[in-house]
């Protein structure tokens, strides 16, 4: 495996977060526009991301498997979810490929 294939990055954070679901929608939290930034200092790593709705019943529950998720990528030595709400988060924030796959 390269050094490059293994270090910690913004893209690889993002790629990690894609694997994260929402259960209510099905779709991963990057593609529907969930995620807005990732920060990395020294190993530690702070993800700004929303929710679809300030009551969302399983925020709780995609906060935590986001957190796990970044917490798998070697050099990670912490993570902090911190949850925005501006922008608020709209279907225009979705990928292209969300929008078609949920039809919106």
């Amino acid at each position: 495996m390269s050094a490059a294939a293994t270090e910690l990055s913004k893209d690889a954070i993002f790629d990690q977060l894609k694997l994260v679901e929402d259960p209510e929608i099905r779709y991963n939290i990057v593609d529907l526009g969930l995620v807005y930034d990732a920060r990395i200092d020294k190993g530690m790593v702070v993800v700004d991301m929303t929710l679809t709705s300030p009551t969302c019943p399983v925020g709780p529950y995609i906060i935590s498997e986001a957190e796990n998720a970044v917490k798998k990528l070697p050099g990670v030595t912490g993570v902090v979810i911190n949850i925005v709400w501006e922008p608020l988060w709209g279907p225009d924030r979705m990928s292209d490929e969300a929008k078609v796959a949920l039809g919106v």
